[in-house]
């Protein structure tokens, strides 16, 4: 060793010290993850993605100003609804063959999509086609009727409102001929049930046999106590959109308090139900989605949907719960004695014995012995002020951290922006004032516009004047901004926890920058954050491929609806 150069052993000793770098780094790479599961590694690739893809995403902060909080940007209940035109006739009683319009006397029904849809939804069309085809006369004029397919809480939004009032409605059950009344509206019973039908909750029917074997029933006071108790895993409907969610509200606060639906026993008690519930959906197709990834044990569902669909049939067990489902028929307002005449006729043409056996065939009429022990003349103010209760108390408390993500790239520029911007300043007083909002936009890069803060007045302000400084131009980052929220949510749940966590996507789709959805999918399902999308005329596909990955709901919305839409969301989730 002495007969070496220095300079030779300087070069050994470099080596040496690199072999033993490289055995110490090697022996690092196999021992760290000695003694992990497999999901423990797979946990940490996903998180180390996740920190890779944030820093390569430019984050831009904006200086946002704040704007006066006021209504002079709030729309009216009736400014917020749609034309009616987006809601065609599926029967037009004026188109008759061989008819003289001025010899018609036509009557307009809103009836709940179940029976004015298309096949076997569409039973109460084909009743209607039917029956303008029999040249039924009063007063020497022929009788015809027209179907307007509205769901029924969206019929009582453009009734009560007068945007668009036709001359009769035909909901699923007597509550809304009930907060019809309520709401001064007039209306005169013309037949309390067209077709049977009942609401219910569909178990699995593993779930089913379990709580069966445990209690000795599923009715709807185990449900409650299951659900109340952390056994149950239950989704229901938009109360303030779905006869079924709102038939499921009510028979709720009557488990509790029986006597008073708005005690302090039965809010409560809807506290500590809500509490548990890990979905009330915009839609039933976001509630049957979460049944099918196993997030849910049970849903509400009519079961006349159920009975037509096999793969529900073979996976769930039905049990009927609340007043029932029997499709009447109301009048409204002061309408002539001929129009009276036609739908009394009417009403009578559907009681027959060919038009209920067509009924039987589409679904209906299957559980007529069913009787509820909820009672079908509850007050009409009664239940609107339990959809108040619903709306105050759903989340039991417990705070949300909502994050917007707003689309600015070169494709949202003119109409969609500005529909954007009206739906989300309007829809701010649709927002808990205790829950924490954000707002970030993207198109090239990535722009924070207004950081987490508790949705006081000043956020508000600050929200406001964010919302109105948003510019179209550019690409788009969606993805890239996905992951932004999701990291502005993360962070700030280190102070809360128990907060509840979510993302609103308003975007037309059309993703072409930055990483792209693969990259990310699994870093969202991980998060467990759910992310509502909001398509403006747009690419629905890749949206709803976004929502579907925690189970939140796609709105595809033209720019004349986006409002409306909007806001029954917020009721639904904010």
């Amino acid at each position: 060793m002495n007969r070496l150069s220095k300079g030779t052993k300087a070069a050994i000793f470099v080596g040496i010290a690199i072999l033993v770098f490289f055995g110490v780094f090697v022996g690092i790479m196999i021992t760290q993850d000695m003694g992990k599961t497999e999901e423990q590694k797979r946990v940490e690739r996903i998180e180390k993605n996740y920190q890779n893809l944030l820093s390569q995403i430019k984050v831009v902060n904006v200086n946002t100003k704040k704007a006066p909080v006021d209504d002079t940007d709030t729309l009216s209940d009736q400014e917020e609804l749609p034309d009616i035109s987006k809601y065609p006739l599926s029967v037009d009683g004026t188109m008759v063959d061989d008819a003289d319009v001025d010899k018609l006397v036509t009557v307009e029904i809103f009836s709940s999509p179940e029976k004015a849809g298309k096949g076997t939804d569409g039973w109460l069309n084909d009743a209607a086609n039917a029956f303008n085809r029999e040249k039924f006369t009063v007063n020497g004029k022929r009788m015809t009727v027209s179907i307007r397919s509205v769901s029924s809480g969206l019929a009582m939004d453009y009734i009560t409102t007068g945007k668009y009032v036709p001359d009769a409605i035909s909901p699923s059950n007597v509550f809304w001929g009930s907060m019809l009344d309520a709401s001064h509206v007039k209306t005169t019973l013309i037949e309390k049930k067209l077709c049977g039908n009942v609401a219910g909750i569909l178990l699995s029917n593993s779930k089913y046999q379990e709580i069966y074997d445990k209690y000795g029933s599923a009715s709807m006071s185990v449900i409650a106590k299951t659900t109340a108790g952390g056994e149950l895993l239950m989704g229901y409907t938009n109360p303030f959109i779905s006869s079924t969610g709102l038939n499921f509200l009510v028979n709720t606060l009557y488990t509790y308090d029986s006597e008073n639906l708005l005690s302090t026993a039965a809010t409560d008690g809807f506290k500590l139900f809500q509490e548990n519930v890990p979905l009330v959906s915009y839609n039933t197709l976001q509630m049957r989605k979460a049944a099918e990834s196993g997030s849910l044990d049970a849903m509400v569902m009519e079961y006349q949907q159920y009975y037509n669909d096999s793969s529900l049939k073979n996976f769930y067990r039905f049990t009927p719960f609340g007043v029932r489902h029997d499709n009447p028929l109301y009048a409204l307002g002061d309408l002539s004695q001929d129009k009276l005449s036609v739908l009394k006729k009417f009403a009578e043409y559907c009681l027959s014995e060919e038009q209920q056996r067509s009924a039987t065939a589409c679904g209906f009429n299957q559980n007529e012995s069913y009787r509820s022990e909820l009672p079908d003349n509850i007050a009409g103010d009664v239940l609107l002020a339990a959809q108040k209760l619903y709306k105050e108390n759903k989340n039991s408390g417990k705070e949300i951290i909502a994050v917007f993500v707003a689309d600015v790239s070169g494709s949202m520029s003119g109409e969609p922006l500005n529909s954007l911007k009206t739906s989300l300043i309007n829809s701010m007083r649709y927002i808990n004032k205790e829950h924490y909002v954000g707002l970030i936009s993207y198109s090239n890069d990535v722009y924070l516009n207004l950081p987490i803060g508790k949705f006081d007045l000043n956020q508000q302000a600050l929200f406001k004047g964010a919302v109105l400084s948003l510019d179209a131009n550019g690409q788009t980052a969606t993805n890239d901004a996905l992951l932004v929220a999701l990291d502005m949510i993360q962070k700030q749940k280190t102070d809360m926890p128990d907060a509840k966590p979510m993302i609103f996507l308003l975007s037309d789709g059309a993703q072409n920058r930055g990483a792209n959805l693969n990259d990310i999918e699994d870093i969202l399902r991980e998060h467990q954050v759910p992310v509502y999308t909001i398509g403006y005329n747009a690419d629905i596909d890749a949206l709803k491929r976004i929502s579907e990955i925690n189970e939140a709901a796609t709105i595809n919305a033209e720019s004349d609806d986006i409002v409306y839409q909007l806001k029954n969301l917020f009721n639904s989730e904010m």
